[in-house]
């Protein structure tokens, strides 16, 4: 059975001289996947091989999250680390509250207005600030729309069907 894993930081740098490694989070779910005694999974990009890691610290600094793990107490044992991806396996994902949603189950949704237009497909999700913002790929179109994930604009959100409805608002289009 293959496992299906999911990106939830990326190790930037070491911190310090006692095994800290400095982590860019990509979880929306920061304080239980790097909670003391979590169990995340290290792998170099582009590599299956991964290699469990339980969380023996964290804390944060500046924009960084600062972890240490198990078995790793100095520098020279953290220092092979850098640049690899910490992952959970899917099984670890947990149920989420209504109208909240993993990226991966977005990412590749067709996106239609209310009205039936196929504008094109969720391509990535950014997190700039209050909401996300989800950029959608159009159809044979150069420019990118911008859809923030709010309830004025999007109004279903159909998983199973792979399907997004929005509400257009004024100024969301590319000109």
């Amino acid at each position: 059975m293959t496992t299906n894993w999911f990106n939830v930081g990326k190790i930037v740098n070491t911190h310090g001289v006692k095994g800290e490694v400095r982590v860019i989070s990509v979880t929306d779910f920061e304080e239980e996947r790097f909670q003391e005694g979590a169990l995340l999974y290290f792998s170099y990009p582009g590599q299956e091989e991964v290699i469990p890691l339980t969380v023996r610290t964290h804390r944060l600094h500046k924009q960084f999250h600062l972890l240490q793990f198990e078995g790793y107490h100095s520098l020279n044992e953290v220092e092979p680390l850098k640049g690899g991806e910490l992952k959970v396996a899917e099984d670890q994902l947990g149920a989420l509250e209504e109208n909240e949603y993993y990226h991966h189950d977005i990412i590749g949704c067709e996106v239609v207005t209310d009205e039936g237009e196929i504008l094109g497909t969720v391509k990535e999700i950014l997190s700039p600030g209050a909401n996300d913002v989800w950029v959608v790929k159009q159809k044979g179109k150069g420019k990118d729309i911008l859809i923030p994930y709010i309830e004025e604009v999007v109004t279903d959100v159909d998983i199973e069907k792979e399907k997004i409805t929005v509400r257009l608002m004024e100024g969301l289009l590319p000109e």
